[in-house]
């Protein structure tokens, strides 16, 4: 049975991003965007990822640090300066932009609930094809206007299990908790799946909710 990924997002600190490893998390997300809640200083990210590495030893989870919008000079030298092994875009970035970047990428496409849903299935699988053939990996988020991703909030998952029925790869984003998450898993059959704010209580990373949430994700009995 293929072993589904998962991301434990939204971290700012040393001792969760060990939780997120002991319990066998394959990322670990930084956030870089500047005016979100859970944005971290680079120096103090930078801080961070070294003690983790050096905690953790030779094959911790991938560092993924999340972006939107920014000027891809600063993506390419935050990467390095606090040694990422990937880039989260979740803004509107084009495939130009892409190109650019110096490290692997997850790309945050956006699920809207104001559009029909073979029109997005067929969008956003053109999205994934081209992601896929240039290295890279989708992760199918909620639209929304207040800012890129990280609401908790979900989307039609019908959009995803179609995607996944397709041969499609990404993570699944939005509104799982250790509640849904197995749910997620059997009906949709994503590559992996992506969780913030289900894993807090009261806005702060809960280490019993990651350790659950690991649990029943990888529990779950997948669609493919």
């Amino acid at each position: 049975m293929r072993v589904t990924k998962v991301k434990i997002c939204g971290l700012r600190r040393l001792e969760d991003m060990l939780c997120a490893a002991d319990a066998g998390a394959d990322f670990v997300g930084v956030v870089f965007v500047p005016g979100v809640r859970r944005q971290v200083p680079v120096e103090e990210a930078a801080a961070t990822v070294a003690g983790f590495r050096r905690r953790w030893g030779q094959r911790p989870p991938q560092v993924v640090g999340l972006f939107a919008d920014q000027p891809v000079e600063l993506v390419n030298e935050v990467a390095c300066q606090v040694g990422l092994d990937c880039v989260q875009l979740c803004g509107g970035e084009p495939p130009a932009y892409w190109e650019q970047v110096q490290r692997p990428i997850l790309k945050a496409l956006h699920v809207r609930g104001d559009l029909p849903a073979r029109e997005q299935i067929e969008a956003l699988g053109e999205k994934l094809a081209l992601l896929e053939r240039m290295g890279h990996l989708g992760v199918l988020d909620r639209a929304s206007d207040l800012q890129p991703g990280g609401l908790g909030q979900p989307f039609d998952w019908s959009v995803a299990r179609a995607l996944a029925a397709e041969g499609n790869r990404f993570l699944l984003a939005g509104g799982l908790t250790p509640d849904n998450v197995a749910e997620a898993v059997q009906l949709v059959g994503p590559y992996g799946v992506d969780v913030s704010s289900g894993v807090e209580t009261d806005g702060v990373k809960d280490q019993a909710k990651i350790r659950a949430f690991l649990r029943a994700a990888r529990a779950a009995p997948t669609r493919q």
